[in-house]
């Protein structure tokens, strides 16, 4: 295998992902690409549920991809390792993680839509990493379909500089052949069998013109960046394939134009023309910056692609195989993972022992001594790494950036149908947390409820499908509840006694303790007792007595937070004082401020981040305010308008169907927890209503 590898030096390694909208064609594409390159010997369909990358039974079932998958392939003396991203707003996460280690990527578009809402979302994960990018304007064979439509939405819905290096011959039903733009050569598809090759003929008549038109408009957005070029342009020259070719590759790296090119993946058209410009147009590893991580001491080191080189490789994904166990995916920046080695997982400050190596092709596996520099593959065993850590040498101590994921927008109660379903759910839903790190689970110290969390209702309901069908385990789902608090809004002296007599000693408390308002500051006690009229002892006792009460609330319930309470009064008894009466003392005096202080109910309320296209923004805002929340401040991105705003928690559930169809699809948001604030009179009557119920 390490023979096989070496015939592969970096250069000659492309790293890429496939992104798209839901039902762009992503997946028939990889499996086009497959076929093409002789990894795999029989096309398997989609909608058969037979897709290769598809091979989770979730996916089979639905038709959709939920967990991104990774395979090898060759061509041309190139190695393509691709990474196939799910399309749903759900599983971003997984399309996050890939593009954090992938150095390009594919955007699949539908021929009939051009880019759809969540094109823009992976389009804007792939700016933040700086990938560049090809575009394949799929379905060109369906009814409806238009070419310069969908590439022209690349400028109006994204913002991006474009360029169409190929262009279809017919459309729909008509579509028949393509044409290169740069080499000015036509291909014509003589039958929609894969393994028959494209014929080369004369660009047609009817096209000839609009051809030329393009091909100009290629060089002059070339010649935008070269002076080479822009010098035989004006001279009435025309550059060379090879010019033209060298320019197109560096201005593709740079990321200043994304190239677009037709076909149909699902009819075999466009997919090995594309493979060529795959290996042509986008980077090696050592063709992109190199990685960067920090030393222990916080310094920038960078992380330089070559074997010879200490290692530093991220960890982007975990996954459970029922037949092997844990997988770990792992990037490798520079240097080698070996098998039979010891690597130091920077994050947690432990070794770790590579037992197994594995080149992943869907969920099939095939063993291998080492992982090589700009290489991305599996380790089998690894016990503490988790997603984003950094496996490096021991010599030299790092850690790549990580991988940041949305927080949980969206949580349901989880509990098992039965008693000995319970630690089956909990390891189960354990092994699913590990996997997908938007997939919270936790215990509410409140309700005592289990909660599972997530960033979607599908991504919820894919998990819990799992834990009944995968791993066998019953359970019922229900609604979440909102954890409330409570403070106090005025000043007061209040004092709690507690004098309790029975035969022999009795039970003597006795404090007055001044409570205040303490906004934001959390829970204050200040010991202002002078002359002893409280001895000392009983000082920590009433203080923890205060703070237990507090756990219960003062008019629903919930617990009590920023609260100031000054001890500065009181008496005691030489026989009957004791730690317990002060702590009985201390709620009595909390009780009494719940009569005094005007005490009130807070609510979580959660800073919400909202993107939007301009034509959705009076709908969405209308809707902001619907839901109690107050708009903070806009601005605009491409051609979207990015709304800050703060909204109660309570009204956040169900959220994204909401702006789903409010923008057709096409709005996102991320929101975290950021405030308490006092919940309006009419929704606290109702909340405590409740509570009594």
């Amino acid at each position: 295998m390490s023979e096989e590898d070496r015939e592969y030096p970096l250069e000659k390694i492309r790293n890429i992902g496939v992104m798209a909208h839901i039902d762009a064609g992503k997946t028939t594409f990889t499996e086009r690409i497959l076929f093409f390159t002789g990894k795999t010997h029989k096309i398997g369909e989609v909608h058969d549920g037979a897709a290769t990358m598809d091979f989770m039974k979730q996916e089979q079932d639905r038709g959709i991809t939920i967990q991104s998958a990774a395979t090898t392939c060759f061509w041309r003396g190139h190695r393509i390792n691709i990474i196939d991203t799910p399309g749903h707003v759900d599983f971003t996460a997984e399309v996050e993680r890939s593009l954090r280690v992938l150095d390009a990527a594919v955007a699949v578009l539908d021929g009939k839509n051009g880019v759809e809402p969540q094109t823009e979302t992976v389009w804007r994960q792939a700016s933040k990493y700086n990938i560049p990018r090809l575009v394949f304007v799929n379905k060109l064979d369906a009814i409806g379909a238009d070419f310069e439509m969908s590439a022209k939405s690349i400028k109006e819905k994204l913002g991006a500089e474009y360029v169409i290096v190929e262009y279809p011959i017919g459309l729909s039903s008509e579509f028949r052949g393509i044409v290169d733009l740069v080499k000015m050569k036509a291909f014509e598809y003589k039958s929609n069998d894969p393994t028959v090759l494209p014929v080369e003929v004369g660009i047609p008549d009817e096209y000839k013109e609009r051809c030329d038109e393009l091909h100009q408009e290629l060089l002059e957005k070339l010649s935008n960046f070269d002076d080479d070029i822009m010098m035989k342009v004006l001279g009435g020259e025309e550059p060379s394939v090879e010019e033209v070719m060298k320019v197109l590759r560096e201005v593709t790296i740079a990321n200043k134009i994304f190239p677009v090119f037709p076909g149909s993946a699902y009819k075999n058209k466009g997919v090995r023309m594309l493979l060529d410009y795959i290996v042509d147009l986008l980077p090696s590893p050592i063709d992109v910056p190199p990685a960067v991580g920090t030393d222990e001491d916080g310094n920038d080191v960078e992380c330089v692609p070559g074997d010879d080189k200490p290692l530093a490789a991220l960890a982007f994904k975990i996954t459970t195989d029922p037949f092997i166990g844990r997988l770990t995916f792992a990037r490798v920046y520079s240097g080698q993972l070996k098998a039979g080695t010891y690597v130091r997982n920077a994050n947690k400050g432990i070794n770790e022992r590579l037992s197994r190596l594995v080149l992943m092709h869907a969920n099939h596996r095939q063993d291998v001594d080492a992982i090589y520099s700009g290489g991305i593959g599996a380790i089998v065993g690894l016990k503490n790494t988790s997603t984003g850590d950094t496996l490096c040498d021991e010599s030299r101590p790092l850690t790549l950036e990580n991988i940041k994921f949305s927080d949980p927008v969206i949580s349901e109660a989880i509990e098992p149908a039965s008693k000995s379903d319970q630690d089956k759910m909990t390891a189960a839903i354990l092994k699913l947390v590990e996997e997908d790190p938007t997939f919270h689970f936790y215990t509410n110290n409140e309700t005592g409820q289990s909660i599972i969390a997530g960033v979607g209702e599908l991504q919820l309901d894919v998990n819990v499908t799992r834990l009944k069908e995968d791993f066998k385990v019953n359970c019922v789902v229900g609604a979440p509840q909102v954890a409330y608090r409570e403070t106090i809004k005025k000043t007061a002296e209040c004092q709690g006694k507690y004098v309790k007599q029975s035969g022999g000693h009795g039970q003597y408390g006795d404090v007055v303790i001044r409570f205040e308002p303490n906004s934001g500051k959390g829970f204050e006690f200040v010991n202002g007792i002078t002359g002893g009229v409280v001895p000392k002892e009983y000082i920590k006792p009433t203080k923890d007595g205060l703070q237990d009460a507090m756990t219960r609330g003062m008019i629903a319930g919930y617990p009590v937070i920023d609260i100031k309470a000054t001890l500065f009064d009181g008496s005691y008894h030489d026989v009957d004082s004791s730690e317990a009466a002060y702590k009985m003392a201390a709620s009595l005096a909390l009780k009494e401020a719940a009569k005094k202080c005007d005490p009130v109910i807070l609510e979580p309320v959660v800073k919400v981040e909202i993107t939007t296209p301009n034509d959705y923004l009076g709908t969405v805002l209308g809707d902001i305010s619907s839901r109690r929340g107050q708009t903070e401040g806009m601005n605009t991105h491409d051609n979207a308008q990015v709304i800050n705003a703060y909204i109660p928690l309570a009204n956040m559930f169900g959220y994204i169907s909401d702006l789903r169809s409010m923008t057709q699809g096409r709005g996102i948001y991320t929101m975290t927890f950021d405030h308490y604030a006092e919940v309006p009179k009419s929704v606290a009557a109702d909340i405590i209503k409740k509570r009594s119920e």
